[in-house]
């Protein structure tokens, strides 16, 4: 099949195609779930900074340019090229970031795009090509992997859904995998209580321990303390970043959107900030693609959001975070305790704590003890890009 890439920088009115592709190629399946076309291409009603957008934080610190694969008026393929100087400053490294990868089942389209990705990031002096993510794999910058498993359910807010032959097309290029990462599917009235309880109980007769809800009426103030959490608990993490002030003014943002207070807590230990707890009601049930309809538009969807949101089903444990002074005190079983006891009340049915890195072994086994079982995996590849 003839086919053409086209580069389209950032700003460039072509973004829109580049955005359209997804809703081309899954078109009809029921597990696909997008996020606003806002998120990309920003929304000044919505209030939204979008991603593919020069004004957006990411791009003060990166660069990025996107390639589009076509034939004729017929989208088959994107992918981006982005170099991240804050993250391989972070890391003293030269890594480039291939990402918002989608393709029709066709590996010359796929070699095409990874092709012009490779070389504008070998241009640019990076010496391995890793992904696919966002425009990078780094923590919270974006939808990160490809799904290599648990095809038969839709992805949570935040995370990614394809069909299965998307990893064999990039190992068939030549990427190897990095990393995995992994989501477990709790059932709330299934999980176990008896030896939780007597864990908190014990806790609480050794040590001084004060929780709270998360205060919506000065969420800025509570995202820094999440943020002075987040960089500490997860500094040894791979592919950590820290947050910057402009990403905590976007969480902040997100938050008055979705967030529920009862599913969001600190700890203190002797009054001093030790830990949080955030799951959040999946924007991704409403969210989910009306396709018997005409139009699908992004005002539809938030006002399923806002109409909806305290009736979500199923929530995602998005950070769960002990500063490392704190840990091995049982912090982090009353936040959960505490969680658990008001999802329950309030008709949570479901929760998904991810994405759980594969060598963080007490994560996965606090999920496992918790009745959680693995039921999705995403992975990362990356290679060389030699001279």
């Amino acid at each position: 099949m003839d086919f053409l890439i086209d580069e389209i920088p950032l700003g460039d009115p072509r973004l829109k195609s580049f955005v359209a592709v997804p809703w081309q190629l899954h078109h009809g399946d029921p597990n696909w779930t997008p996020p606003l076309r806002a998120d990309l291409l920003g929304n000044r009603l919505l209030r939204i900074t979008g991603l593919l957008t020069p004004a957006h934080p990411y791009h003060r610190d990166a660069e990025a340019t996107h390639f589009l694969a076509r034939a004729g008026r017929r989208l088959l393929g994107r992918v981006s090229a982005a170099v991240n100087r804050r993250f391989n400053e972070h890391y003293h490294a030269r890594i480039g970031f291939f990402g918002f990868f989608e393709t029709t089942d066709d590996f010359a389209v796929t070699k095409g795009l990874l092709d012009r990705a490779r070389d504008w990031l070998k241009e640019r002096g990076m010496e391995v090509m890793r992904g696919p993510g966002g425009y990078s794999t780094a923590g919270h910058e974006s939808h990160q992997g490809i799904l290599v498993d648990g095809f038969d359910t839709p992805p949570t807010v935040e995370l990614t859904h394809n069909p299965p032959y998307y990893g064999q097309l990039l190992e068939r290029y030549g990427l190897v995998k990095v990393k995995d990462y992994h989501a477990y599917l709790i059932e709330i009235d299934g999980m176990p209580d008896e030896r939780l309880e007597r864990i908190v109980s014990q806790v609480r007769a050794r040590r001084q321990i004060e929780t709270r809800r998360i205060d919506l009426s000065h969420v800025r103030e509570e995202v820094d303390r999440i943020v002075t959490i987040y960089n500490e608990a997860w500094e040894n993490n791979w592919g950590f970043l820290p947050l910057t002030d402009a990403e905590a003014e976007a969480m902040a943002a997100s938050l008055k959107l979705v967030a529920d207070p009862g599913l969001m807590r600190f700890a203190y230990v002797n009054g001093e900030l030790a830990a949080v707890l955030g799951a959040l009601p999946d924007p991704n049930v409403p969210f989910r693609p009306r396709w018997n309809r005409l139009f699908d538009t992004d005002f539809m969807r938030v006002t399923r959001l806002l109409l909806t949101r305290r009736h979500i089903p199923r929530i995602r444990l998005m950070f769960f975070g002990v500063r490392p002074r704190f840990r091995n005190q049982g912090v982090d079983a009353i936040l959960f305790h505490e969680c658990l006891a008001y999802a329950r009340e309030r008709g949570y049915r479901t929760c998904e704590p991810s994405m759980l890195l594969e060598d963080n072994d007490l994560i996965l086994r606090a999920s496992e003890a918790m009745g959680g079982r693995r039921y999705k995996t995403w992975r990362i590849y990356e290679m060389p890009l030699g001279n």
